[in-house]
């Protein structure tokens, strides 16, 4: 097995850079393929949705069969191994705590300056859609990950949309999940053209007003193109870690932690970037037999993972490992350091970082709290992990007196009729030359 292994100081910036991209998905090829998808579903609606899911998930359905029954739901909670409805109900109790800490005040207000008063007033989005993908296994976490900030915000519709086995049913488990946070619209639909029903409504599924949640190569492609119509949410596409480690870390946990990302598909990406040699070499000697260890299918991703997109990678010091991990802005970064709160000072961009030994990814993929829906490919840079902020929208106010604007209105004049804007200006002359509030017509 082919292992990869770079030095940094043997780097230039332009093999710093072609470190940095991501395989990821080609999006230009898939959405040319996805557009007729989403054409048909806006056409036909209900339809095009039954041809699409009986194409591509085998699955024969009907318009009646779309939506999970309550009864459906209610079973899949009773169906769930104890084990499994604890480590569920821990994980949703930690991610309602945490996002919880995130809820702003509905409303706030400010002086500007005297007789100027602006503020904000802050409401949930009335309808979002939530994608719960299930292509490489099932994912109940994500359904957590983006239930739980979307019912802490308040919105008054959540939609999900998961894809159906061949005898057209959702994951148990996933609809175990959205009964317990209390999500009652539960669609056993995948793919692009669920992504379509959800922008664009069907006659059994109403229209939302954001869709949010990670996918296929597909869905992302069926999101891009939809995003001139429908508010598409956080770029989220395949997994990717740099676990971050100096001399004192365990080289066996390094590695095992390093497998956490790398295992989720072929075109994830996962790095071990250190400053020691030693940690170096043994990392090239374990990740094969560590690897090998894994059921055949992860152990297959993972092999691609670190001939392609990952690997391990020796830096000359600690500000050149650090410099490296910000230009590449992971999706997740683990800190296996002395001093982890001194390195984290100087990480500007990545979605997540996790110190210390006892925080693997596999803690924050599921139970910790923090969302574990967050920015990939290089988007760490401008972007944030899902929140509640995601699932609210803010509407500013003014007012402003007539002894504010009698301050204000003339230095905004020479503003307006520099801009050459004549109406602008014009509504401010209108009052300064009436030299009161405005006439009533």
């Amino acid at each position: 097995m082919k292992v990869n292994y770079f030095e940094l100081a043997r780097t230039g910036p332009k093999e710093r850079e072609k470190l940095c991209r991501r395989t990821g998905v080609d999006l230009k090829q898939l959405m040319v393929r996805v557009a007729p998808i989403l054409e048909e579903v806006r056409k036909r609606g209900d339809d095009a949705v039954i041809e699409f899911t009986a194409r591509f998930d085998g699955a024969e359905m009907r318009p009646e069969n779309f939506r999970v029954s309550a009864d459906e739901m209610d079973g899949a909670v009773q169906s769930l191994p104890s084990d499994l409805k604890e480590a569920m109900e821990v994980s949703i109790a930690n991610i309602r705590r945490f996002h919880e800490r995130q809820v702003e005040p509905r409303s706030w207000e400010m002086e500007i300056s005297p007789g100027i008063t602006a503020g904000e007033r802050i409401v949930p989005i009335p309808s979002v859609g939530l994608y719960v993908p299930r292509g490489k296994g099932s994912f109940p976490s994500m359904m957590m990950m983006s239930g739980v900030p979307a019912k802490v915000a308040g919105v008054e519709r959540i939609a999900v949309m998961t894809p159906p086995d061949r005898n057209g049913k959702a994951d148990p488990a996933t609809v175990a999940a959205a009964r317990m946070i209390g999500i009652q619209e539960v669609y056993a639909l995948g793919g692009a053209q669920a992504v379509a029903a959800l922008a664009y409504g069907t006659e059994t599924i109403p229209r939302v007003d954001k869709i949010v949640g990670p996918g296929s190569g597909y869905v992302l492609a069926a999101k891009q193109i939809l995003s001139t119509e429908i508010d598409t949410g956080l770029p989220a596409g395949p997994s990717e870690a740099i676990i971050l480690a100096d001399d004192s870390a365990d080289p066996l946990t390094a590695v095992t932690d390093l497998l956490i990302e790398a295992e989720h598909g072929p075109d994830s990406s996962a790095y071990l970037v250190t400053t020691d040699a030693d940690l170096a070499s043994q990392a090239l000697d374990l990740i094969p037999r560590m690897v090998a260890a894994l059921p055949e299918e992860r152990a297959s991703f993972c092999t691609e993972v670190f001939k392609t997109n990952g690997g391990v990678i020796l830096a000359t010091d600690m500000n050149d490992a650090v410099d490296f991990i910000n230009q590449f802005a992971p999706e997740h970064l683990q800190i296996l350091t002395r001093e982890p709160l001194a390195i984290l000072d100087k990480v500007k961009f990545a979605g997540e970082a996790l110190l210390g030994p006892f925080t693997p990814g596999t803690l924050a993929n599921y139970s910790i709290g923090p969302n574990a829906i967050l920015p990939t490919s290089g988007f760490a840079r401008t972007a944030s992990a899902l929140s509640v902020r995601d699932f609210t929208r803010r509407m500013s106010y003014s007012i402003v007196t007539e002894e504010g604007f009698a301050e204000l209105a003339p230095k905004t004049l020479a503003l307006a009729r520099y801009e050459g804007f004549a109406a602008h200006a014009g509504a401010l002359s209108l009052r300064l030359g009436a030299g009161a509030r405005p006439k009533k017509f």
